[in-house]
């Protein structure tokens, strides 16, 4: 039966695609007629030649004046499209940097919680699970990877410098049961799949329990799993990321004991800031207070900005004054 909640698929578009391919001289030449300042075509070929017209040219948009034409505003030149492309590039490695912190946890806490509630192999039995085909995707992925593992060349013998991994170790070794424990599980999967793992826990209970372990609750643990499953997809695939439209965002706290910004109605009380990057931002700090709470991520976040004031703030809901919340302070060593 389908799900009377979900559109159904979108019309295409009737336009011919007629654009021609350019060469890099070509696109200077097409830069330059927009009135873009490119006072060294040589060093602006070689940026294209490596980065690509087409991943740089989202960076240029902020530079243009919103005609069709793409006029760029006066005074533009290739180097403010290049920085902000490299600021966009440093910020896709810090914010992978939080997020990789978050994840690890995540997986720690999920795997000592419900291994205390069920044993090593409690992911095995559907009765801990809500969605009975979710369950069954899960075991299947995890078959399958099992599979791949033991069709690949036998991984080297241990010694002080290399080992075998926890998954050879243990397909080598054991056969029943089937599927690796636990411990050993959560580290498979895509955090995607450990996204959708948790929101499929039937008791709330152990969800709490998780959350609780990122100092947040589970309402706000489901969500932001999900938002950072898209943000951590952008990151890897080197996606702009400081003015993308996410389409699924965090949650806003409401308990007070949550770590969140002073100003709790800087992101409540504008909506067109909840919609964008920063209630990401703000989310990855408030977990890192409680996983690694003498982490400078916070602080790193607010010198990268420091660092590239003409980046415009409103594309990732960052507004004056932002970086002045104690929130953002670094930590006691």
């Amino acid at each position: 039966m389908a799900n009377p909640r979900r559109p159904g698929p979108r019309s295409r578009g009737r336009d011919v695609y007629a654009k021609p391919a350019l060469s890099h001289e070509q696109m200077i030449e097409q830069l330059r007629g927009r009135g873009l300042d490119v006072p060294d075509a040589a060093r602006a070929r070689r940026y294209l030649k490596q980065i690509g017209y087409y991943r740089l040219s989202p960076y240029m948009i902020p530079f243009q004046e919103g005609r069709g034409d793409h006029a760029f505003a006066a005074g533009t030149g290739f180097d403010d499209v290049l920085g902000l492309y490299v600021f966009d590039r440093h910020l896709r490695l810090l914010v992978l940097d939080g997020l990789e912190r978050i994840e690890v946890a995540v997986r720690a806490n999920l795997t000592d919680t419900m291994a205390e509630a069920g044993g090593p192999h409690w992911y095995l039995d559907p009765g801990w699970f809500a969605s009975s085909g979710d369950h069954q995707r899960l075991l299947d992925q995890i078959q399958a990877e099992c599979r791949d593992q033991l069709a690949r060349p036998a991984e080297a013998v241990g010694d002080q410098v290399l080992y075998p991994s926890a998954l050879e170790h243990y397909l080598t070794r054991y056969e029943h049961p089937e599927l690796p424990p636990s411990w050993v599980m959560v580290e498979m999967l895509t955090i995607g799949q450990l996204s959708h793992l948790v929101g499929n826990l039937s008791q709330r209970r152990h969800r709490t329990a998780i959350a609780r372990g990122l100092g947040i609750n589970d309402p706000l643990l489901v969500s932001w799993l999900r938002t950072y499953n898209r943000v951590r997809n952008i990151c890897a695939h080197h996606g702009r990321l400081w003015n993308v439209g996410l389409g699924v965002y965090p949650a806003l706290p409401t308990a007070s004991n949550v770590v969140w910004l002073s100003d709790r109605d800087a992101l409540a009380g504008h909506p067109d800031r909840a919609k964008r990057l920063y209630p990401v931002l703000v989310s990855i700090q408030s977990v890192l207070t409680t996983v690694s709470p003498h982490s400078s991520w916070g602080a790193r976040l607010t010198d990268l900005l420091r660092q590239h004031p003409s980046v415009p703030l409103r594309g990732m809901g960052l507004f004056p004054g932002w970086d002045t919340d104690p929130f953002w302070a670094r930590p006691t060593p």
